[in-house]
């Protein structure tokens, strides 16, 4: 699978250690920067990722900053990309499952290496469960292609 991989400078290191273990679990990744720990802006790379995934060039996007906030504020930006902030294996796999997540975003400084190995293994190997999640995908697919608002929330 291709994995985008993107941080700023205080997710430099996190983002080097994850791309090592793709790489060794067989994925091909696309690094869209930083490349080294001087002062970078998490924009630049939150939306390369995200362009990354959204075009198709990438099947999933993997992001890393200080909090994660940042990052996933800049991916969401982009069309397409659904980019969820987790900090645990369940916020991983539910992103995935509820949400399909197609770009992950890590709190650097706040996850250690163990746990964030683990997070992104896991939400890789989550799926989708589709059903009801699908339609609640669809409405902010269509607001996002400039459709008519949504109909009145309905409960289920």
């Amino acid at each position: 699978m291709k994995i985008a991989i993107g941080s700023d400078h205080r997710g430099y290191t996190a983002k080097e250690r994850i791309k090592a273990m793709l790489q060794s679990l067989g994925h091909d990744v696309l690094d869209c920067g930083t490349d080294s720990p001087r002062t970078a802006d998490y924009p630049d790379a939150g939306i390369a990722v995200a362009r990354s995934v959204s075009s198709g060039e990438s099947a999933a996007g993997v992001l890393f900053c200080g909090t994660g906030i940042g990052m996933s504020i800049a991916a969401n930006k982009v069309s397409g990309v659904r980019a969820a902030l987790v900090h645990d294996e369940l916020t991983a796999q539910m992103s995935k499952r509820h949400n399909n997540a197609n770009v992950l975003c890590l709190p650097a400084d706040l996850v250690g290496d163990s746990l964030m190995q683990s997070i992104v293994r896991l939400w890789l190997q989550t799926e989708f469960e589709g059903g009801r999640h699908e339609r609640r995908l669809d409405k902010i697919a269509a607001f996002e292609q400039g459709r008519p608002p949504c109909p009145p929330p309905t409960t289920g």
